[in-house]
């Protein structure tokens, strides 16, 4: 190398080292892959447990989910476990309404600082073939002692999820085409009180839209996760500015399962979910996963896969001192039991 072409190159690398310390470094070279730092079963008690969620309410750590016979059918119970250190868990309460399959259940933290539990109310009369349904809420303020659950917008409605913002729940509900129809109808709704729903609008996304996640960026958008059961099967993430009447959507490239995800403080987008298509780590390995996946406007990219296989799925995420906390289910080690794994992003 001549004199001039090292002058050239040793200015190059001074630039570059003056553009790291007062701009930072790119993100490629900062992230690093999410890490597993601890996984744990923390129930197996009933025959079959699944459907998780996971909450951080008043310094302590709460998960529910709903344990029954089965996958489908029963009179499911939710169930409500609690610890002070995310180490140690107890049950705390019980919900139970006869002859109503209580399953997929929710948390959120309402406007006046309940936790709350929005859940499906099916009904299967001893069958596995669904008679019936319609949503159920229930409220606490200590995570301990719960209202009823209580029916909620009219039957045949699925209400999966509410996230609150601004005072108000804001939720997705999805029900099932009659007659002749073969398609499901997709209706963002909003509530002040969690009680009572009003249609914003219907949500364009066509072949079976059901399960929903929503969540609200930095910018005030509000930004859905969406699983569809027909068609090609793919995902579809959406996001809508106020009043959230108007929406752009984009398909991912991945099936989903029980979607969740959670934006981060410093802005990141991660989603967990059922991961179709066998082993992340080795695809030549077949079966279910759940997975955590970095998320963005109109992409999904799965990166880690949780210990995991057959049913499983329907994770919960909250993140806390500088770990994101993951609540999920899965019968990879026999009886559908529930785990939670603390990742390091």
């Amino acid at each position: 190398m001549t004199s001039a072409a090292m002058q050239r190159f040793v200015r190059l690398l001074l630039t570059g080292l003056i553009v790291l310390v007062l701009f930072g470094a790119p993100t490629t070279l900062l992230a690093k892959a999410p890490e597993i730092v601890s996984v744990e079963r923390i129930w197996n008690q009933g025959p079959h447990n699944a459907f998780t969620d996971l909450a951080r309410f008043k310094e302590q750590w709460y998960c529910c989910f709903r344990e029954s016979e089965g996958h489908v059918g029963g009179d499911g119970r939710i169930r409500v476990l609690v610890s002070d250190d995310g180490q140690a868990w107890r049950s705390a309460a019980l919900l139970t309404e006869e002859g109503i399959d209580l399953r997929d259940p929710k948390f959120s933290v309402t406007a006046d600082g309940r936790l709350m539990i929005v859940a499906g109310g099916s009904v299967y009369r001893g069958t596995k073939t669904l008679q019936g349904r319609r949503p159920r809420v229930a409220f606490s303020a200590d995570g301990v002692q719960w209202s009823d659950p209580r029916p909620v917008m009219a039957e045949g409605d699925w209400l999966w999820r509410v996230t609150w913002h601004e005072g108000r729940a804001y939720g997705v509900s999805y029900s099932i085409g009659s007659g002749a129809s073969t398609d499901w109808t997709l209706t963002l709704v909003a509530s002040d009180d969690g009680v009572d729903y009003q249609p914003i609008t219907q949500l364009e996304v066509p072949d079976r839209a059901n399960e929903t996640t929503l969540r609200f960026l930095e910018d005030g958008r509000m930004m859905a996760l969406v699983r569809r059961e027909g068609g090609n099967r793919t995902g579809w993430i959406g996001t809508s500015r106020a009043p959230y009447e108007q929406w752009q959507w984009r398909e991912t490239k991945h099936r989903l399962g029980g979607p969740d995800f959670i934006r981060l403080p410093d802005g990141r987008l991660f989603a967990g979910t059922r991961f179709y298509a066998g082993n992340l780590n080795d695809p030549s390995v077949p079966g279910c996963r759940t997975v955590l996946a970095r998320m963005d406007h109109d992409k999904l990219e799965p990166v880690l896969a949780m210990p995991s296989g057959g049913d499983t799925s329907y994770p919960g995420m909250v993140f806390h001192d500088g770990l994101l906390w993951f609540s999920y289910y899965s019968s990879h080690e026999g009886r559908s039991s529930i785990y939670l794994a603390k990742i390091r992003l």
